[in-house]
């Protein structure tokens, strides 16, 4: 009897913490509907921004955010699928290999304004590229990596070892079998890890802010070479450096990113779901 009483005490307590954890952001998102919509219009999202960034639109903000997650996804998702592969795959189990996932680990947990202070270091100032989409993006993607490597590289380890065998078996090469059976059932785990680091990257303000964003620029970049507007970035600069600023606009823009954000997450979990529903274990 006693133990039915603690495990449902148990149970009450983790339901209490979840509530104490998701009410206060549920309460938030609240906030953010309730206020930014009414500044939300097709001129809001469809103008150049003027007036001080008080009136128009953030058109150019929105697209410079898509353009950057865009960028670091041709970046990052090659890399870092490549590096999973190679590591799950193909590496062996040495002291080279353990170090190189705790330096994985360790990436993950780095406060994203030391990757800005890298990507100014590297790509803005050593190679010369200076604050521009290529540098915003190779920063963002190099920030992502370490997501994308880790938890692609434990969807390939998810994948049974028979699936391995029976293409051996078969007589397929080890590349063969990666690529036609291994990659298709590790993608749901694959494409988890992309969206998450592609969520990170589309609302990260640090490092956008050495690398690519800028203040007040109402048109839209016309190569990689050229600065731009970013959500993240113009949120930060509406709510503390323009004095006056109507607060349906700070909130509107926050609604904007949110939903951009939200947005890539619900397809994200409808293209997982697919896929898993075709799994063959």
């Amino acid at each position: 009897m006693n133990r039915f009483v603690v495990q449902r005490l148990g149970f009450a307590l983790l339901g209490l913490t979840a509530l104490v954890v998701v009410v206060p952001i549920l309460l938030v998102i609240a906030v953010i509907v309730a206020r930014g919509g009414e500044a939300i219009s097709w001129e809001f999202l469809t103008a150049m921004p003027h007036g001080g960034m008080k009136e128009g639109g953030i058109f150019p903000a929105v697209i410079g955010t898509l353009l950057l997650t865009l960028g670091t996804a041709l970046a990052a998702i090659p890399v870092g699928v490549g590096g999973a592969i190679y590591l799950a795959e193909y590496a062996r189990d040495s002291w080279l290999t353990r170090a190189i996932r705790l330096a994985i680990v360790n990436l993950a947990g780095i406060p994203s304004v030391v990757y800005g202070l890298f990507g100014l270091g590297l790509f803005v100032l050593f190679l010369q590229f200076g604050a521009s989409l290529l540098a915003g993006a190779l920063t963002l993607a190099i920030m992502t990596l370490p997501i994308i490597i880790s938890t692609a590289e434990e969807a390939l380890r998810s994948v049974p070892t028979e699936f391995r065998t029976i293409i051996a078996s078969l007589g397929g090469t080890r590349w063969q079998g990666i690529r036609r059976v291994v990659l298709p059932q590790a993608f749901p785990g694959i494409i988890t890890g992309i969206i998450l680091g592609l969520l990170r990257a589309a609302g990260e303000t640090a490092p956008i802010l050495f690398t690519v964003a800028a203040f007040f620029l109402p048109r839209l970049p016309h190569s990689p070479f050229d600065q731009t507007m970013a959500l993240p970035y113009h949120l930060y600069v509406i709510s503390t450096q323009v004095p006056g600023m109507p607060f349906s606009i700070q909130y509107g823009t926050a609604l904007v990113l949110l939903v951009l954000v939200l947005s890539m997450n619900v397809l994200a979990t409808i293209t997982r779901s697919y896929f898993r529903r075709r799994r063959q274990w």
